[in-house]
């Protein structure tokens, strides 16, 4: 088994994880902590509605790709906060507002499909490494948190392997971009969780090269899988 996180119900490769409910106090806790304890900017993005007993976004698109998880505002890098009482204020005003995370800033994410990235945390526990939060979405996607500016030497770094980032799938998210925390639930999809948890032992996070091999190797396999199927 690998990974697992029982004290918020995440689990690893062949069980079912469980959903956690998406409550305003567990959201609010949450973006203070993440502020707080490890000095994330943070902001509050849409948030879910229950009507006619089915889940919407708040933004009451109804094509909305990310119902309940996109920010609220074209602004809102300038809305991101570091402070822990700016937050508690921000998710005060709505407390169902989803924790968004902007990249680029104390770290940047390599989002991998989720079948690669639980391929590499198995190869990376063999190898004995040392690694940041990573989650593990609802749409199967899995993002490793690594030193800011990261995003920038992939496609170099990539290319020095053999690939293509784009053709193996592995995307980057630096400046200008954002992240879903947990708990944030995704409308009809499911719930952001830990597949490893921030704790003391990562607060420092892992430069790009450490983890770019691994990575890498896991979603050219993956890759090569997916088109050996295709007819």
């Amino acid at each position: 088994m690998l990974f697992v996180d029982k004290s918020i119900g995440v689990t690893g490769v062949t069980d079912a994880a469980q959903i956690p409910k998406q409550r305003g106090d567990l959201l609010l806790d949450s973006a203070v902590r993440y502020a707080e304890e490890r000095h994330w900017d943070v902001f509050p993005g849409t948030w879910l509605e229950t009507v006619d007993g089915r889940d919407r976004c708040s933004c009451e698109r109804a094509d909305c790709p990310a119902p309940g998880a996109h920010p609220t505002r074209p602004d809102w890098a300038s809305q991101a906060t570091g402070s822990g009482v700016a937050a508690r204020r921000l998710w005060s005003k709505q407390p169902r507002s989803s924790v968004l995370l902007p990249t680029g800033r104390t770290f940047d994410a390599l989002d991998v499909p989720e079948s690669a990235g639980f391929l590499a945390l198995a190869r990376m526990e063999r190898m004995e490494m040392t690694l940041g939060p990573v989650t593990r979405t609802p749409d199967r996607r899995m993002l490793f948190f690594v030193l800011p500016g990261g995003s920038l030497k992939v496609d170099g770094l990539v290319r020095k392997l053999g690939w293509s980032a784009p053709a193996i799938d592995l995307v980057t998210r630096g400046e200008a971009h954002y992240v879903a925390a947990p708990p944030t639930r995704v409308g009809g999809f499911g719930a952001v969780q830990w597949a490893v948890r921030p704790t003391p032992a990562n607060r420092w996070l892992p430069d790009v090269e450490e983890l770019i091999s691994p990575l890498a190797y896991a979603c050219g396999r993956d890759a090569a899988a997916a088109r050996a199927q295709r007819p």
